[in-house]
């Protein structure tokens, strides 16, 4: 009401299901853990406005609006247009980034009646705005797909994330920090199976193996008492000669 503004309904149902959201993860490193990954959603009073003039402020003090620069490019071909720090767009945080920049809920159009659609802008160190999602369920998956590792939002930058917070993607996220290797290598990251080699039958020479033949109990006994009749016959032929 204050900003005669609406919240988009994914971020709403949100906001229904949790007041924000934070969750920190570490490593450990020499026993000792380290925090590394951040993920941050603020919470609505947290919700803070940016471009706004504050009732502290002095009348002649400057503002984010006296940034605004009419020569800078506007939303061209698959280019978006850039929000604007003063009453053309409604800037909302939500997500300090530590201190590397702030991710924002963005109302483009505010005059002379908000639109509702909303965008979701990532605003650098240097106060360039970078384009992230059209919808907040997006940035939300972006957000735990990244993992939350430091600088993650520079990766959509012109200029990247820095070379400390790139050894940190090389060990958690090796294929998104190398997402244009992947462009032009397609099958760089595929795992090539050929069935072929895998299934391949091997010719081995079969091994026979005896067999004896099975009899019944009685023949065995009969062949026995044959066996030693025809001893007994021989040995008695021989005492004769």
């Amino acid at each position: 009401q204050k900003n005669s503004c609406v919240l988009p309904e994914d971020l709403k149902n949100f906001y229904l299901m949790t007041d924000g959201f934070q969750m920190t993860w570490s490593v450990k490193t020499d026993a000792t853990p380290m925090p590394l990954g951040s993920m941050v959603i603020n919470s609505v009073s947290k919700l803070c406005r940016l471009g706004g003039s504050s009732v502290y402020s002095l009348p002649s003090a400057p503002t984010l609006a006296d940034l605004e620069d009419d020569t800078d490019e506007e939303g061209t071909g698959d280019k978006p247009e850039k929000p604007h720090f003063d009453s053309r767009s409604l800037i909302f945080e939500l997500d300090p980034c530590n201190g590397n920049g702030k991710v924002c809920l963005v109302y483009k159009h505010a005059e002379p009646v908000v639109s509702p659609d909303t965008e979701i802008w990532f605003l650098d160190r240097a106060l360039y705005w970078h384009f992230l999602t059209k919808t907040f369920t997006a940035y939300y998956r972006l957000l735990i797909t990244h993992l939350g590792l430091p600088q993650w939002q520079y990766a959509f930058t012109s200029y990247g994330v820095s070379p400390q917070a790139k050894q940190w993607f090389n060990m958690y996220k090796p294929i998104t920090i190398n997402t244009a290797l992947l462009s032009e290598e397609a099958d760089s990251f595929v795992n090539k199976l050929d069935p072929n080699k895998v299934f391949k039958s091997k010719n081995k020479t079969p091994v026979l193996k005896k067999k004896q033949l099975s009899q019944p109990p009685g023949s065995q006994k009969s062949h026995t008492s044959m066996t030693s009749a025809k001893t007994s016959s021989l040995g008695g032929n021989s005492s004769r000669k």
